[in-house]
Formats: C-alpha cells, sequence, structure tokens
C-alpha cells in the first residue's frame, strides 16, 4: 500500500513556501514608491540643506583662504622681526665688548695715572705768597704776540705826591725800594706767570726815553730760563724823569703786538709832537718850553694826541692804572683808548697783586 503521510506533508511545506513568496511580494510592493515623478517634501528639505551647506563650505573656504594669507604675512614679518633681532644682537654683542675694551682701557690709564710721578713744570716766576688768581676782574693775559709797556716815570715810586717828591730827591735804592715801583714789578710778575707758553714777549719801559728789555728781542713765554732774565734786569730799573709816553708807544709799534699790556699811574706828563703848531696846546707853557709844570687839561690834551699819534690800531690796549694824586680824568682817557680795541682798564685794590 502507499504512503499516503508523506505527500500529504509534502503539499504542506509547498503551501508554506508560496504563502511566504506572496507575503515577499505584497511586502515590496508597499515598500516600493509609485509617485515617483512627484517631489515630496522631505526631498525639498534636504535640497535646501545641501544647498546651505554648500554656501556655508564656501564661505569657511574664503575665510579659511584669508586666515592662510594672514598667516603667511605674519609668519613673513616674525621671520623680518627675528632677522633684525638677530642683527640687534649681534651690533649689542659688539658694543658690549667695545664697552668692556674701553673700560680696561680706562683701568689702565686710572692706573697709570695714579702710579705715573707728576711731572712739574718750572715756573720762572715764583710767587711764594699764594693765593693768586689767574683773572682779575675780567683780566686774562692772551694774545699771540705780547708787548708788556712799564711806566718808569719818578711817579711810580710812591702813592702820594708828598713821599714821590721826597724818593725823587733820595738815592736810587730808595727809588727802588718805593712802594709803588714794588707793586708795580709783582705786577710784572702776575702778567708773566700767566702769559701763554706758546705766545712771543716784548717789555718796554719808559720816562723820559723808552727801552727795550732782552736787548729788544722777542721771546717766548715759555722760556723760563728767558723770562728769569728778563726779571732780573726788572730789578735793576730805577724809576725816575717824566713820563712820555708817546716815546714808549713809538718803541711798541716797532713790533706789530697783537695785544699791549701798560701798566701806568696816570696820564703823560711830556711828548715828542711840535706843539707849538698845534693849537690846541698854545696855553700849555711846559710842553712849549715855557714852563715846568703842565695842569691836568693840558695832560688830557697831551695824551690824546699822544694817541693819535700812535700807530697801534690794530693792537688790543689793556691798562693797568694805579691812580695818582691830581688826574681825576686819566681813568676816562684811558677808556676812551682802550674800550674801542676790545680790551680793560682796571685799578686794582692796593693789597693786589
Amino acid at each position: 500500500m502507499r504512503n499516503h503521510r508523506k505527500t500529504e506533508g509534502f503539499n504542506l511545506a509547498f503551501l508554506d513556501i508560496m504563502a511566504c513568496g506572496l507575503g515577499a511580494i505584497v511586502l515590496v510592493f508597499m515598500l516600493v514608491k509609485h509617485n515617483v515623478g512627484k517631489p515630496d517634501v522631505e526631498t525639498d528639505l534636504l535640497a535646501g540643506d545641501v544647498q546651505r551647506l554648500e554656501q556655508q563650505r564656501e564661505e569657511l573656504q574664503q575665510v579659511h583662504d584669508h586666515l592662510r594669507k594672514v598667516k603667511q604675512s605674519d609668519a613673513e614679518k616674525v621671520s623680518e622681526r627675528e632677522t633684525a633681532i638677530a642683527q640687534l644682537n649681534r651690533l649689542l654683542a659688539q658694543k658690549e665688548q667695545s664697552l668692556v675694551q674701553k673700560r680696561n682701557q680706562m683701568a689702565k690709564l686710572k692706573e697709570s695715572i695714579t702710579t705715573s710721578p707728576i711731572a712739574e713744570r718750572e715756573d720762572p716766576v715764583v710767587d711764594d705768597r699764594g693765593g693768586e688768581e689767574d683773572y682779575l676782574m675780567g683780566l686774562k693775559v692772551e694774545g699771540r704776540r705780547i708787548a708788556l709797556l712799564v711806566d718808569s716815570s719818578a711817579s711810580m715810586t710812591d702813592d702820594t705826591l708828598i713821599e714821590i717828591i721826597k724818593r725823587k730827591n733820595g738815592s736810587e735804592e730808595n727809588k727802588k725800594r718805593g712802594p709803588k715801583w714794588l707793586r708795580t714789578r709783582n705786577i710784572v710778575r702776575w702778567i708773566l706767570a700767566r702769559t701763554p707758553t706758546g705766545s712771543r714777549l716784548v717789555l718796554i719801559y719808559f720816562n723820559d726815553s723808552a727801552k727795550t728789555m732782552n736787548s729788544g728781542s722777542w721771546m717766548t713765554a715759555g722760556d723760563g730760563e728767558a723770562i728769569k732774565t728778563l726779571y732780573r734786569e726788572l730789578d735793576t730799573i730805577v724809576p725816575e724823569g717824566g713820563t712820555n709816553l708817546q716815546k714808549g708807544l713809538k718803541a711798541v709799534a716797532k713790533y706789530d703786538a697783537t695785544d699791549l699790556y701798560v701798566i701806568t699811574d696816570g696820564l703823560p706828563t711830556a711828548g715828542d709832537s711840535r706843539y707849538g703848531s698845534l693849537n690846541p696846546f698854545a696855553s700849555c707853557s711846559s710842553l712849549l718850553g715855557k714852563g715846568s709844570t703842565i695842569s691836568g687839561e693840558c695832560r688830557v690834551k697831551l695824551f690824546r694826541q699822544t694817541v693819535q699819534d700812535s700807530s697801534l690800531q690794530k693792537s688790543k690796549i689793556n691798562v693797568i692804572l694805579l691812580p695818582i694824586e691830581g688826574d681825576p680824568d686819566a681813568v676816562n682817557e684811558f677808556w676812551r683808548w682802550a674800550s674801542p680795541t676790545g680790551g680793560l682798564v682796571i685799578s686794582p685794590a692796593e693789597n693786589w697783586p
């Protein structure tokens, strides 16, 4: 007999398979989109999002490109700054090295100055009194060619007329010891000690005549032996006679001095011009050989004529005035002479120098 149970089982399985296949077809049919040609809302939204994202991407790309350029520019600037800093560091190192060298040189120089003996220059006209000053009320000894004109007349022995007359009738030693003459010699010493060493110097003294010391030759102020000889020669001068400034200025004119320093006590009392032919001197009997005394007015006229006849227009005039009694116009007249040349007139205190 045939086995009918096996046939029934086969039919059941086949039906199951067919049912599953049919279910799958139904499922696929449900999932498949039938309205493909019609866009839905979701697709539009997605397309809008994509467009916005694309725009943002482009903007971000532009920002990125800009930042990259800025970064590159900043990098170049940083590189330039680093190069400049490196150069400055090298320069600073050089300066520091130079500074160290200079400090070492300075230390050696200080040590050399400390250990080196001080070279003392011999002063040809030493003044043991001390307390001297290089300047006297603005007077400074200077000039390339300096002429020193010293009044050695009788009035240069003392400060008062009575004492001058006494010494005039005394011995030569008494005249040389007169207080004004000793002071005059000290003033000469003061000037000689302060004359620039590179300057040339000539010393002339005058009374009724004029004489040039050192045999009439220029000397260098830095020549100590010549200055000592000059001062010893000054010690031999005897102050006497009249005051003929004209002779002194004629002697000075021979040397073309750039600077003239005059030491005197007042206006002149004698001259060399032909005063008889000059109208202003008609009343000055002493200058005409008709008297032995001269008035203050005539001394002023004589001084002005003397200056006019001199040829010292290129010289700077400085006057050290040691006033004498009865000569009140001297300061004003000497100032009129010296001021236009840029020089000074000073009348120092009795205890100077």
